[in-house]
């Protein structure tokens, strides 16, 4: 097994745990918990719309179905707030993640590297089958398939982690800019009525691939549970590998900036609050302000289908992670008073039990948007979707802390640690009398 994969170096960039003492180790986790609560929220307000389908409305909610000015008001709420942003925050939590996990198993005498392979491969396996059975938009696979490339380049110096992150992100911006760029300005050209033949028939036939994806979607998912899987199974086996190949250079990127911030200590208290709170409230309003712009383009327009892929794919990355830094900056300076408040403690229990809340809401909506449940695939609209989020969020602060007073982990998070450590899991809390 290569170097990179093993533990001989494994204490050349880790924090001494020993040094910095038990309970700094707890409070660290608490704060990445806090994190990491807000973000499996976060998703649920940007997976709404490929739940509630079809997935086109994602990127443009008048485009498959009638959209009202409310919808229109819905839509850009959560685009402006939400779209990106939480994807990156989760995205730059994982890569601190496999930086942590890889430094407590080497504190603990263990092989933190090949542990780290086995359970990203279970995640992988894991995600394969959350994408079967449930949902389409599984990010477990994509995470996984690049946490293993992060994992190999892990204990590289802070500056060429970030090189390569800036380096990834830039050529796949310049590539994806390169590619769309026609097909935008023909797009645009159609809307105003100067475009060529040549333009209508690109922007036509696109289109068409869009009004195609939308009817076989809707035809699928008012069908019933067995019958999505085979189809999956059967017609596109190999999706999340697909969303792999599309995903991985906004994904690295994150995770290397993640494992960066991690091991400089930021969830240890080590840049000052006031720093902190400088910080978010300047990336927060930068990146905010770039979305605002990009928004103010695109809602007079009602959301162009070709143009809006390209914002969500690419075109807004930079803008997603500065917002992304910013909002992570202020949960961060505000982390001391919040993990003292009940609604702390709650987010605190939500971000411990991420796993099993990302899998449970993909059941929950699941059932209520697809074939074998109520069925309202493709008859929510963009504003009505809040409704089915503050569902989801309401459940996932209901439930998580009650169940982690009773239990050490979540559900779904204790068959995926039983799964590496290859063995059943204790998982009650002895209940003092």
């Amino acid at each position: 097994m290569p170097k990179a994969l093993t533990g001989d170096n494994a204490r050349e960039v880790h924090y001494d745990f020993e040094a910095t003492g038990a309970a700094n180790a707890v409070d660290r986790l608490e704060t990445l918990d806090l994190i990491r609560g807000i973000a499996v929220l976060g998703i649920l307000a940007i997976n709404i719309s490929g739940f509630a389908g079809p997935a086109v409305g994602s990127a443009s909610p008048g485009f498959a179905m009638h959209a009202s000015h409310a919808d229109e008001w819905g839509y850009a709420f959560g685009f402006l707030f939400f779209e990106g942003k939480m994807r990156a925050l989760f995205a730059m939590l994982f890569g601190a993640g496999i930086a942590l996990y890889c430094e407590r198993m080497d504190a603990a005498g263990r092989d933190g590297d090949v542990l780290q392979v086995r359970r990203l491969a279970w995640l992988m396996l894991l995600g394969q089958l959350h994408y079967l059975l449930l949902w389409w938009g599984d990010i477990l696979f994509v995470y996984a398939t690049c946490g293993l490339a992060v994992l190999f380049v892990r204990r590289q110096p802070c500056a060429v982690l970030l090189g390569l992150a800036a380096g990834i992100a830039l050529t796949a911006a310049i590539v994806n800019l390169t590619a769309t760029l026609p097909l935008l300005r023909a797009e645009e050209a159609v809307r105003l009525g100067i475009a060529t033949l040549a333009e209508r028939h690109d922007v036509a036939d696109r289109l068409a691939q869009y009004r195609e994806a939308a009817a076989a979607q809707s035809q699928l998912y008012h069908a019933g549970f067995w019958n999505i899987a085979a189809t999956k199974l059967q017609d596109d086996p190999f999706w999340l590998v697909t969303m792999t190949l599309h995903a991985w250079s906004e994904v690295i990127p994150l995770m290397l900036v993640g494992l960066v911030l991690q091991r400089k200590g930021l969830a240890e208290g080590a840049v000052p609050r006031r720093k902190l709170l400088t910080i978010g409230v300047a990336a927060t309003g930068v990146g905010l302000a770039v979305t605002a712009l990009a928004l103010g383009w695109a809602w007079p327009r009602h959301f162009p289908p070709i143009a809006m892929y390209v914002m969500l794919g690419k075109g807004l990355m930079p803008a997603h992670f500065v917002t992304a830094l910013g909002y992570g900056a202020l949960v961060l300076a505000a982390a001391p008073a919040l993990l003292r408040t009940g609604a702390g403690r709650r987010l605190v229990a939500c971000g411990q039990m991420a796993f099993s809340n990302y899998i449970g809401t993909s059941l929950m909506m699941s059932a209520l948007f697809f074939g074998w449940g109520f069925s309202l695939y493709g008859k929510v609209g963009a504003a009505e979707q809040w409704l089915f989020v503050l569902l989801g969020w309401s459940v996932m602060l209901a439930w998580s802390a009650p169940f982690l007073r009773r239990y050490r982990r979540g559900p779904l998070e204790l068959v995926w640690r039983s799964l590496v450590e290859k063995r059943l899991l204790p998982n009650r809390r002895s209940l003092s009398i």
